[in-house]
């Protein structure tokens, strides 16, 4: 199917690598000019090579969005070879403290960079957006958002925090022709995760062969209808669809893509 973002820009935040890499990368597949964002010029490079190199399109923007002046290095970079048709808010940080360990300075830190960093890149690239006519917000939220758990307090409230702001926009931005969305993502596996995993299985009882041990976590900590965790791709592949013209008509909307870990009706 093709998405039809031949000739849109799109600026994935935080796409040096990890979840906003894949995003960035089938957005290029797809034929949308990519800015890749990190705060390392080395790693961005790669990226935008290797997007350049299977024939898509990408340049680099490099600066620290928990600052004004980052995100105001960044948008001026993005924005240099013409406008931004997508924004996809992806860059941020985590922290595994508990309510007994996160002080004060921890939550001020946190927020600062998994909320008002979001903030400062919409300030910056949603109104060229009004002038076009058309645009697309994309924000990376979670289901600690809608589900918390007692550990990490801080971090699952800036997800809740990213997914209300995210609705605000979408208000906000009524008959502008621009959406606001939110991509909730359950459990997805990296290499990081996988490390930490196998590092983590004798204590568990896991076993030693890597698949068993990630089916009998996703049994013990993130039980869902699929029985795996999710993968970047699939991420991605939802984040593709609500940047198309498919999605004309989606809104203030939270698609989750966690197999079911969370429980609606």
């Amino acid at each position: 199917m093709d998405m039809q973002l031949k000739g849109k820009r799109a600026l994935v935040t935080g796409s040096s690598s990890g979840l906003g890499e894949a995003i960035a990368k089938m957005l290029a597949a797809e034929g949308a000019a990519v800015i890749i964002h990190g705060r390392n010029s080395g790693r961005a490079s790669e990226v935008v090579a290797a997007i350049v190199q299977a024939g898509g399109k990408a340049e680099m923007a490099i600066g620290d969005l928990a600052t004004d002046a980052g995100a105001d290095a960044v948008a001026t970079a993005a924005l240099q070879s013409g406008p931004i048709d997508i924004l996809v808010n992806n860059a941020g940080v985590t922290s595994h403290k508990s309510w007994g360990e996160a002080s004060t300075a921890d939550w001020l830190d946190i927020y600062n960079s998994n909320v008002v960093s979001y903030v400062r890149m919409i300030q910056r690239i949603v109104p060229q957006m009004k002038e076009l006519g058309w645009g697309r917000v994309v924000h990376i939220g979670g289901g600690l958002a809608i589900q918390p758990i007692r550990e990490q307090p801080h971090y699952n409230a800036t997800l809740a925090a990213r997914h209300n702001l995210s609705v605000s926009l979408a208000r906000q931005l009524k008959e502008t022709g621009i959406t606001s969305n939110i991509v909730a993502p359950g459990a997805i596996i990296n290499p990081m995760v996988e490390e930490w995993l196998v590092n983590a299985a004798p204590k568990f009882g896991w076993g030693t062969d890597l698949e068993e041990i990630k089916y009998k976590a996703v049994q013990e900590l993130i039980p869902n209808d699929t029985g795996r965790f999710g993968e970047p791709a699939e991420i991605a592949a939802a984040v593709t669809y609500l940047c198309s013209r498919y999605a004309d008509y989606i809104s203030g909307a939270t698609l989750r893509v966690d197999g079911g870990t969370i429980r609606s009706l």
